[in-house]
């Protein structure tokens, strides 16, 4: 019996989590749940069958899952879980991580006879709860291969380089959201000031060049509604833009556009709050022009 565990019962580990469950129930596997705050891996083990644990006990497993916010919180874990671990073992990190942390952290796990795969995942709180994420993978190609099957949240799986390159892959997606997001709102609110109906507007945008997530989805139901609703946070959205710009530095690229906007991400977390859903960020730009978009 292979036993799964899976650290962070966040809004989007949890029903990653769930998925995993519902695989090892039909595969006969086990899973362990960890989370910083034990009664909400509690309420998983009794939602959906999976078992609490401590993390002496998810270090033995043969497959680790962890989905945390930054990776400065999976080096605690794992500096804890370190002299538990299981030679021959494969840890599975779906934060959104930094590149240089994946390469530290994957030579750490291998003095433990473990591998490492950096697999940030995009989709968001829908996607999670569809297990129909992306998974962007670096690390070894045959470990991914074996470690496949249990990715039981994944709607698509691509291996995209060597260790690092999945962190990368998901901090410059996560730029782009941000500059689409950003400019969309800029364009709205100069459209505002200008006596434009912004919900007609977004209808020609939408059905015309200037068209993005941002302006068919995120806009329309969070910002237009006033409703912002908390499911990423605009503190990890500029966290994933500033990793976006350290990537740039350490190769000597020059991407001005995406340190404009990692700049102004950060500014918005000061103003708006750390805590708010990233589409908050355009109350800073409504701020700037005096004009709500709505």
């Amino acid at each position: 019996m292979t036993t799964l565990a899976f650290l962070g019962l966040g809004a989007m580990g949890d029903p990653m989590a769930a998925h995993l469950a519902s695989h090892a129930r039909a595969h006969g596997h086990r899973v362990l749940v960890w989370n910083r705050t034990a009664a909400k891996a509690e309420a998983h083990a009794r939602a959906h069958g999976t078992q609490a644990a401590t993390l002496e006990e998810v270090a033995a497993a043969d497959v680790i899952f962890t989905c945390l916010p930054t990776s400065a919180e999976v080096d605690e874990v794992m500096s804890r879980m370190r002299p538990h671990l299981r030679p021959g073992a494969t840890w599975v990190d779906c934060t959104s991580g930094h590149p240089e942390a994946a390469t530290r952290q994957a030579a750490e796990l291998a003095s433990n006879g473990v591998t490492f795969l950096d697999a940030p995942v995009s989709g968001g709180t829908v996607g999670a709860q569809q297990g129909r994420l992306t998974v962007m993978v670096g690390g070894d190609a045959a470990a991914l291969e074996a470690a496949q099957p249990h990715l039981a949240f994944a709607g698509k799986v691509v291996h995209v380089g060597g260790t690092g390159a999945g962190f990368a892959v998901k901090a410059v997606n996560n730029a782009l959201l941000g500059v689409t997001l950003w400019a969309t709102g800029e364009g709205l609110a100069v459209l505002g000031r200008a006596g434009v109906d912004l919900g007609a507007a977004l209808d020609v945008i939408n059905a015309s060049s200037g068209r993005s997530n941002a302006s068919e989805n995120l806009i329309p139901q969070r910002v237009l509604t006033r409703e912002f609703p908390a499911t990423f946070a605009l503190g990890l959205l500029a966290k994933d833009a500033g990793i976006a710009t350290d990537l740039t530095q350490r190769v000597q690229g020059s991407a001005p556009v995406l340190a404009q906007v990692a700049a102004l991400l950060r500014a918005a977390q000061h103003v708006v709050g750390p805590a708010e859903d990233h589409t908050a960020a355009l109350k800073l730009i409504e701020a700037m022009n005096a004009q709500e978009i709505r």
